[in-house]
């Protein structure tokens, strides 16, 4: 047994939010078309509006339910959305410092572009020094808004985490209490030239990432379309044509034939995951071949323009950071215009590759000549940390007014959970 929150008696099964990707099961029926999807269909949660759930379901598609009629169907997916659901209805007052993100923050959205918002809250210190540990992260139902804990914040920074740097630096950064004041003022001392690798090489490497998925991602193209033109093939008869087109080399035939029947299990455990097919096995494989009638499902998320051109995005950032010494998250000019041509499919990703391949010696020459700090100034920053900690404690004994003091949000006590 482990110690929880709550036991799960306490949680309302049909009312707690359900964050994306939670799998679910259905309580009702639902037409759709002429068909009738019973209840006790599983699916995975995809987006939410409002107090209405889209859900994934295996072998049908997206289908909106509302809230009351869907229920979590493992455990552990229910304390986790009952901890976040609680963690982010008693602490989003506690937010210190908060800041739009993403594609607005870099000036390249469009009039449909979510309005994402990253930042860091101040749990109250009554929240700190018991046996259940304060959550290090609230996140909205919708996963739209993030925020991370100020001690969590500050050690991703000087780690010059990217996210976290975008959050504490693009021009939206605003502090809602002095506690953020003090971050903000603060940010520099967490700047390295470690955004080399952070923010440089990590797109760099997922850039390679990116281009192994899409041969992948080709062969998956392959494979379903060769099973919906002859559904009889086995997975050894499967693995033999693939390896035959593969271009990954290998010592042997023997050995290709083996990376190519591994990739076929790969792909079809992959697509169970996803909620693609009913079980993982080649048979529900061929079914979903049959089933899309010539149709090929949409790319997986790793394979979309917006992932490379952020990616690119991120090299740009990090050149110019290391050679200026100061940031600047907005884009602008030809290269603006160029990432929005990426973003909106325009551009191959092979071309996309080729590009960032093209900017790493600015990035190199950029990092060996930087004007930033060898190391982060972890003074400052535990200097920092112990007066937030000090002032929330303070505001705490001397009940003073605001979430961190008499109005702070009831703490959870520990208790044994037995309905394990």
């Amino acid at each position: 047994m482990e110690l929880r929150i709550q036991g799960l008696a306490a949680i309302d099964l049909k009312a707690v939010h359900l964050p994306v990707g939670t799998e679910v099961s259905t309580r009702v029926d639902r037409a759709f078309g002429e068909r009738i999807v019973p209840q006790g269909a599983v699916g995975r949660v995809m987006a939410l509006d409002g107090q209405d759930v889209d859900v994934h379901l295996v072998g049908i598609g997206v289908l909106r339910y509302p809230r009351e009629a869907l229920l979590p169907r493992k455990v552990g997916q229910l304390r986790y959305a009952a901890r976040r659901d609680h963690a982010w209805s008693s602490l989003r007052d506690c937010v210190i410092v908060e800041t739009v993100v993403g594609s607005r923050a870099w000036g390249l959205a469009h009039e449909h572009s979510d309005t994402d918002r990253r930042g860091v809250f101040s749990a109250p210190f009554t929240w700190t020094h018991g046996l259940v540990e304060p959550p290090e992260d609230l996140v909205s139902a919708d996963g739209s808004d993030t925020f991370w804990a100020h001690e969590k914040a500050i050690r991703q920074a000087i780690r010059c985490d990217p996210n976290t740097l975008e959050a504490l630096f693009v021009q939206s950064a605003t502090p809602t209490d002095e506690l953020g004041q003090w971050l903000l003022s603060e940010r520099d001392a967490f700047v390295s030239t470690d955004i080399y690798g952070t923010f440089g090489r990590y797109a760099m490497s997922q850039l390679d990432k990116l281009s192994q998925n899409l041969r992948l991602a080709n062969h998956r193209t392959e494979v379903l379309s060769w099973l919906q033109a002859d559904p009889s093939l086995s997975l050894d008869a499967v693995a033999q044509k693939l390896a035959l087109i593969s271009p990954r080399a290998a010592a042997s035939e023997k050995d290709a034939l083996l990376a190519a029947k591994q990739y076929i299990k790969q792909l079809y455990r992959s697509m169970c995951d996803q909620g693609l097919i009913a079980h993982a096995s080649f048979d529900s494989l061929t079914q979903f071949a049959l089933q899309r009638e010539g149709e090929l499902p949409e790319p997986s998320r790793e394979l979309r323009p917006k992932n490379a051109y952020n990616l690119l995005r991120l090299i740009h950032v990090a050149t110019h950071w290391l050679r200026v010494g100061e940031p600047d998250f907005v884009m602008s000019g030809a290269f603006r215009e160029r990432l929005l041509a990426i973003k909106q499919g325009h551009v191959a990703l092979s071309e996309v590759i080729e590009e960032a391949e093209s900017m790493t010696p600015a990035l190199v020459e950029a990092w060996t000549h930087s004007k930033l700090p060898k190391q982060a100034d972890v003074t400052r920053a535990d200097r920092l940390l112990r007066r937030m900690n000090s002032e929330i404690a303070a505001r705490s004994t001397n009940n003073v007014p605001g979430p961190w003091g008499v109005d702070a949000a009831p703490f959870a006590l520990a208790q044994w959970d037995l309905e394990d």
